[in-house]
């Protein structure tokens, strides 16, 4: 049986695997579907059409689901699917997508959510990722597999985050930040690469060393952004094992943003 607590209203509409959990006075509405094992605390509010997966751990105090802060919405049936195995802390607030982009929020799995986060419309995030407490992803924000935010970070919208970035306390991102990056400041500046990560990661050491030669081409030899990417573009003719990297850093750095570039 699911195990809903007394005080819980749970609409007849609802879809909740028969191994969920619900808490005190939480609400869930119709359109809702939840997935095998997922356990939701007290007093959430789960709205819109929203999808959790399986072996998800929602906290208490958590808004799922609802509108987004966007003037121009009306009423369209659009989405908030969130993946398997994600923890979300205390407080945190994710809005369904508008159709002026894809019409879902997007959040991948195996995501370690701390309080107070908020998510806005047609965000997408990946997997592995880690947001530490208030950071805020302004709309239309794409985040990477295996990123780390630091606390109060906040993210313009149409910024997109590459895989294996990491952001300092209060970091501002006004500009896209490449894979592997470590940025700090207001608005943030790249420091380094997240090396550390990467070795818990099990990076070989030939990654790792390709990877910083990214970062001395990127940022220490004056280069322009055209000329860094064919000195990266290169990299996986010197170590062989890198070549997944260098076509993902390649990748990231042919979209940029029109307005923004790369931090910097």
């Amino acid at each position: 049986m699911t195990r809903i607590h007394a005080t819980a209203l749970v609409d007849k509409g609802a879809e909740l695997h028969e191994s969920v959990e619900v808490g005190p006075y939480t609400v869930i509405g119709p359109h809702v579907r939840v997935g095998r094992g997922t356990r939701i605390g007290a007093h959430c509010v789960i709205e819109g059409h929203t999808t959790l997966g399986e072996d998800n751990q929602i906290f208490q105090f958590n808004s799922l689901g609802a509108i987004p802060q966007d003037k121009k919405y009306a009423g369209e049936p659009c989405e908030l699917i969130i993946g398997d195995r994600n923890t979300v802390r205390e407080f945190c607030t994710f809005n369904i997508g508008t159709i002026g982009d894809k019409a879902r929020t997007v959040v991948g799995n195996d995501n370690w959510i701390m309080a107070y986060v908020h998510l806005a419309h047609d965000c997408e995030v990946g997997n592995h990722t880690i947001f530490a407490n208030n950071s805020s992803l302004a709309g239309h924000v794409q985040v990477g597999d295996f990123v780390i935010l630091g606390g109060f970070t906040t993210v313009h919208q149409f910024c997109r985050i590459g895989a294996h970035a990491f952001t300092s306390i209060n970091a501002m991102i006004w500009a896209d930040l490449p894979p592997f990056v470590m940025c700090q400041g207001q608005p943030a500046q790249a420091r380094s690469m997240n090396f550390e990560g990467l070795r818990r990661r099990g990076f070989s050491a030939e990654r790792i060393k390709a990877i910083k030669e990214m970062h001395k081409l990127l940022y220490r030899d004056g280069l322009t952004l055209e000329q860094s990417k064919q000195g990266i573009k290169a990299l996986d003719k010197e170590y062989k094992e890198s070549a997944p990297d260098v076509l993902m850093m390649l990748d990231f750095l042919n979209a940029p943003s029109a307005e923004r570039g790369i931090v910097r």
